[in-house]
């Protein structure tokens, strides 16, 4: 079984395409296809590859345990999970174009 992800440009975020065909950042509402469902996956890949708004599309394997979707690759279980730093409010340039250390 295999879910698609990307990151959307914009934000950053890790996002995963839904079954009404957007993308959410909910793992567990993200669209799980079948190995018969590889014409469809490959169709969402090209469809979101021409809108240019997620970038690092990826095809990632997946596990359904009780209705819980587990992604197979550690790499996704980390990004799944949300990120590993801690994240801070971004620092503007001053007026000379420095940030202060």
């Amino acid at each position: 079984m295999d879910i698609l992800t990307g990151n959307e440009v914009m934000s950053g975020a890790t996002v995963y395409l839904d079954r009404g065909g957007n993308w959410v950042e909910d793992l567990q509402a993200a669209r799980v296809f079948l190995k018969e469902e590889a014409e469809a996956r490959d169709a969402a890949i090209a469809a979101t590859k021409k809108t240019m708004r997620i970038n690092s599309l990826e095809i990632e394997t997946v596990t359904l345990k009780d209705g819980v979707i587990h992604p197979d690759r550690i790499r996704e279980q980390i990004r799944a999970g949300g990120p590993t730093a801690p994240r801070f409010d971004r620092q503007h340039l001053d007026k000379d174009g420095h940030v202060s250390i």
